[in-house]
Parts: C-alpha cells; sequence; structure tokens
C-alpha cells in the first residue's frame, strides 16, 4: 500500500512570538511546537497540514505546557488537539478565554484572557478566532476537542479555550464526550502498559456549514491514539456529525485518508505495520462493548441525563434485568462478528496471494518487455550514428588518398622541374659570367708581366751589386786624393 504525498511550501515573514503564560503560537511552517512537543510520540508533529492558515498554539497554563492545538484562522475551528491522559479531577466552572495573538500579533497582550477583559486593546479581534457572541443564539455549543473530564485541575482550566472548541450541538456534545471518555478510560489505558506513552489526538473535519457564516461546524469528530510503549499500538475512531450514536473503529491510516492529502499522524505509523493481531483484536473487542452497551442502553429507553430519582430508578432497574441478556447477546455477537471476521480475514489472505501471484507476474512480464524495448530502442538509435561514422570515416580516407596522390605527384613533377630550370638559367649564368672572365684573364696577364718586370729588375740589381763587390775586391786602393 502506498500513499501520495504532496507538500505545499509557503514562504511567510512573520514574527516570532514572546512566550506566554496559557498559549504559545507558532505558524505552522515553524519546526514544532517548541515546549509542546512532548505531547507527540517522539515529539514529532503530524505532517501534511501545510495550508498558510493553520497555526500551531501550545496552550500553556502557570507557565506549563498542557496541550498543543492546531487551529485553522479560516474555518475558526481547531483540527485537533494533542494531550496525554491525566488523573481527571472534579469539573471545573466553565471560565472561557481567547488568543490575542492570533488576531493581532503585535498587540501587548502576551497570554489567553477573557473575551470581556480585552475591551478595545485588540485589534481585528474575532478576524481569525471564534468568539462567545459567535455561539450565542445558534444553537451550537462550544465543544471541547480535548475534553476538560480526562484532565486533573490545572490541565481542565487550560482546555476552556475557544481554540480548543468546535460548534457542536448539546446532545452531540455529550455524546462525544461520554464516548471518548468511555474508549480512553475502559479501552486505551488498560491496554497500554505505560499510561505516561499513551498520545492521544482528538480532531474535527471542517464542513461548509457555517455558524453565522464565520465558524465552520465540523462534518465529522475523530480520536487518533498511540500507545509507543515495548508492545505499541494505535487505533483511530471516527464519529460521524449526522449520527450522534455512531463510533466507527478504524486505523490510523484509514484515518489519515479521510483528512488532508499527505498527513501522518503519527512518526512512523506508532508501530501500526507491527502492530499484533492479538492485541487489536482486545481493542476492538472493548471498543465494541462500549459501542454495544451503549446502543443497547439507548435502545431500552435508558437516558444518560439523570433529571428525576424515578428515572434513575428506571436506568438501575432496566440494567439489572438487561444485564445478563446484554452478556449474553454480547457474546453471540462476538462470537459472529470473530466468525465473519476469520472468513473474510481468509478471503482476503487467499485474494492476496491470487493477486500478488499475478501482479508478480505481470510486474516481471513488464520489466521483461521494458527491457526488450529498452534494448531494441538503443540499438535503433546507435544504427544512424553507427552509419554516419561509417560515411564520416569513408570521407576522411577518401581525402586522405586524394591527399597522397598529390603529394606524390608533386614530388615526382619536382625533380625534372628542378633539372629544367637549372638547365635553362646555365646560358644566363654563362655569359654573365664572361666579363668576370675576361678581367679575371687581364688581372693575371697584367700581373704576369709586372712579376717578370719585377723579376728582371731585381737580376739587374744583383748583377750590379754582385759586378761592385768584385771591383772592389779587385782593385787596390789608391791615395786619398785618387
Amino acid at each position: 500500500e502506498w500513499t501520495m504525498k504532496t507538500s505545499i511550501v509557503f514562504l511567510l515573514c512573520i514574527s516570532v512570538f514572546p512566550g506566554f503564560s496559557q498559549g504559545r503560537v507558532v505558524r505552522e511552517d515553524e519546526t514544532g511546537f517548541a515546549e509542546c512537543n512532548v505531547f507527540f510520540p517522539g515529539q514529532v508533529p503530524p505532517e501534511g497540514f501545510t495550508e498558510p492558515f493553520h497555526v500551531k498554539i501550545c496552550q500553556q497554563y502557570n507557565k506549563e505546557p498542557r496541550f498543543a492545538t492546531l487551529y485553522s484562522t479560516k474555518d475558526k475551528i481547531p483540527l485537533y488537539s494533542a494531550f496525554k491522559f491525566t488523573k481527571p479531577a472534579q469539573s471545573e466552572e466553565e471560565n472561557w478565554l481567547v488568543e490575542p495573538q492570533i488576531d493581532d500579533p503585535e498587540n501587548d497582550l502576551h497570554e489567553m484572557v477573557h473575551e470581556a477583559d480585552i475591551g478595545g486593546t485588540v485589534a481585528n479581534l474575532g478576524a481569525n478566532q471564534a468568539l462567545t457572541s459567535d455561539y450565542v443564539g445558534s444553537g451550537y455549543e462550544r465543544g471541547l476537542l480535548n475534553p476538560s473530564l480526562l484532565n486533573e485541575k490545572d490541565f481542565q482550566v487550560a482546555t476552556y479555550t475557544l481554540t480548543n472548541a468546535v460548534p457542536l450541538s448539546p446532545a452531540l456534545s455529550k455524546s462525544w464526550h461520554r464516548d471518548i471518555g468511555k474508549v480512553v478510560e475502559q479501552a486505551l489505558i488498560p491496554h497500554c502498559s505505560k499510561t505516561d506513552h499513551l498520545y492521544l489526538l482528538a480532531g474535527a473535519i471542517p464542513s461548509s456549514v457555517q455558524v453565522k457564516g464565520k465558524v465552520s461546524v465540523p462534518e465529522s469528530l475523530w480520536l487518533a491514539a498511540c500507545c509507543d510503549a515495548p508492545d505499541g499500538w494505535s487505533l483511530g475512531l471516527v464519529k460521524k456529525i449526522s449520527d450522534e450514536d455512531s463510533l466507527a473503529d478504524l486505523t490510523v491510516r484509514e484515518l489519515e485518508k479521510q483528512l488532508l492529502p499527505g498527513v501522518h499522524l503519527f512518526k512512523g505509523g506508532c508501530g501500526e505495520d507491527k502492530q499484533s493481531q492479538e492485541k487489536r483484536e482486545a481493542l476492538l473487542q472493548a471498543v465494541s462493548q462500549i459501542r454495544s452497551g451503549e446502543q443497547l442502553i439507548l435502545a431500552l429507553g435508558t437516558s444518560d441525563n439523570q433529571e428525576t430519582k424515578e428515572s434513575g430508578l428506571l436506568r438501575r432497574v432496566a440494567g439489572i434485568i438487561a444485564t445478563p441478556f446484554i452478556k449474553l447477546l454480547e457474546l453471540i455477537i462476538y462470537i459472529f462478528v470473530e466468525l465473519v471476521k476469520f472468513v473474510f480475514y481468509f478471503l482476503w489472505l487467499v485474494v492476496k496471494r491470487v493477486v500478488g501471484t499475478i501482479l508478480d507476474g505481470i510486474c516481471s512480464l513488464c520489466s521483461g518487455m521494458v527491457s526488450y524495448l529498452k534494448a531494441i530502442s538503443m540499438v535503433l538509435i546507435r544504427i544512424p550514428y553507427d552509419v554516419g561514422r561509417v560515411i564520416v570515416n569513408i570521407f576522411l580516407g577518401f581525402l586522405q588518398i586524394v591527399r597522397d596522390v598529390m603529394f606524390l605527384t608533386y614530388r615526382i613533377l619536382s625533380i625534372p622541374m628542378g633539372f629544367v630550370l637549372h638547365l635553362a638559367s646555365f646560358p644566363y649564368h654563362s655569359i654573365c659570367a664572361i666579363p668576370s672572365v675576361l678581367k679575371d684573364v687581364a688581372t693575371g696577364i697584367g700581373g704576369t708581366f709586372l712579376l717578370v718586370m719585377d723579376a728582371t729588375a731585381t737580376v739587374l740589381h744583383g748583377f750590379y751589386y754582385l759586378a761592385g763587390h768584385i771591383v772592389k775586391r779587385l782593385v787596390p786602393k789608391g791615395s786619398s786624393d785618387d
């Protein structure tokens, strides 16, 4: 089983409100309920309530957190209140309060106050929350989501706030508080080994019907319980507004489907997937006994309203007479219900196994077809690519061949062309060299003639020098006069 998850992110520029003695207001897009996270399993609030008009309130009294509320400023009612069971005390006098910070975040009142004591100090009073005047003369009363009867003294005072109230008819309000009280005390508490690990969420689903065109009347009321002790379990209950005597049990996952898309009430489903069948059957049996007992008493004409001594005596006598028959009828009903449940459970297992096998085969077939189509698609996609690559390679090879042929032709033609050029240039270089040759010949002849002249002169000069030396040796010296 899978759930479609949707998320809507809203970026709001808001101020962080300071703490006050009886309440702390936090926008839904902020993280957690601050001090009131202790009222949720694992200190994780429900997820999926992401509208901008969802406001988180940590309901406090005497500077201590008592319970947590998610309030809808659009419908002017709480969507749920989260609390734990405490030792019930004698009912306190109703002392209704309002939350100034919801309508006017900038005012100086930082705690819940009586509506009559506000005066004109709060701007836009009633713009985002319900007021006492919205209930006067409407035929509806302020029904508490977190009933005061399940709380001790200080907790009771904190429950009497209009941010914890929804419009209910007097009969429905009494029926809701009676049923939720009995379910918690007689069915939930006995099956949770640690009462401080029992977390309760009481909520309302808004409808299109409004009181005085302002406050939405709930379409139905619901209760979600989570016991995260070692033998954890969870349970959901729904009461339709159209039938004040109805009280349907269902799983938390089934309850979440009746709320907004993507809602998750408890972290990890509070062990719903690991919940033992025996524990669930024991819980459902206890709830069924409470429901059947109430219905039988109502069928016998017994009223919960004890206005006179005679009606009380009649109820006790009817209860004494009817008790054996009720127990016998409960046993018969229980056996019949268990047989029906067993048959349906067996059929469900068979159908689940058959459908699972068929779906597995279909999934395998689909996976094979997808893989086959994927492989074929890849081959078909690569064919144009490979063809193009072959064509490009052929063209590049042809260009290489042309280039080689042209280069070879150039090398072949370059040999005779050089020879022809040199041969053609020989006459030019020969003719141009004649003047230089003649010049060199003339220079050589002139040089030779000068060399001969120099050699002759040198020989003659030598002969002259030799002849003079011989004469000086052979001729005797004469007088100085000679």
